[in-house]
């Protein structure tokens, strides 16, 4: 039964960070031309996708270790449930990436393994906390996509048709957490997770 999960767990990890995510529902840029970008905007643009990138690495890896921590199986469900929706967001946020003419992130398997760890810290404390740490996160990435929605290039409308549907699931995820009985995390850990997240954003958008 533990050999069972270690490959489950691994081979979530292995598909996350080297195979090329699939999407179920249409891409959300599927539909809109490509804007007429000068090659600084082109990489401002690509640097904010990069990011959203990691940030769906990062989900995938938090959701994992929260599954396995988490003691209800009705958590453990709507946990992997929200973490295959996730899914899409890789998938979406990579095509762009590529499409900008970049790369994702050559740290990629360093924010998956810390965001492992914290996904299974968050866990141990118990579902309530559990699920706090996961309505605070979607609250945090929310509020991080509304700023790209301001960032990015007005005309880039492919990359803001990404975000805007990512920012639409993000807010789902957080009601679904408050509703499965999230508790509210204390301020000073809010502030922790908001200043860890601006570490990484920041290393992201270069590399």
């Amino acid at each position: 039964m533990l050999m069972d999960q270690m490959i489950m767990h691994a081979d979530v990890a292995l598909r996350t960070l080297f195979a090329p995510a699939q999407s179920v529902r249409p891409y959300p840029d599927a539909e809109v031309e490509e804007g007429a970008l000068n090659e600084q905007e082109k990489k401002h643009a690509l640097g904010l996708m990069r990011v959203n990138h990691v940030g769906e690495v990062c989900a995938q890896a938090l959701y994992e270790g929260q599954a396995i921590t988490a003691r209800s199986e009705h958590n453990k469900t709507a946990l992997r449930t929200a973490a295959q929706e996730e899914v899409e967001h890789l998938a979406w946020t990579a095509r762009r990436v590529h499409q900008l003419g970049g790369q994702t992130s050559l740290l990629n398997p360093l924010w998956y393994a810390s965001s492992f760890a914290i996904g299974v810290g968050a866990g141990l404390l118990g579902d309530k906390w559990n699920l706090g740490f996961l309505e605070e996160t979607e609250n945090q990435v929310t509020a991080h996509l509304q700023q790209h929605l301001t960032q990015l290039p007005l005309q880039d409308a492919k990359s803001r048709a990404i975000v805007m549907q990512m920012k639409e699931d993000e807010m789902h995820h957080a009601h679904m957490a408050h509703d499965c009985g999230a508790a509210k995390l204390p301020q000073p850990v809010k502030v922790f997770m908001a200043l860890s997240s601006k570490v990484m954003t920041s290393i992201s958008y270069h590399i």
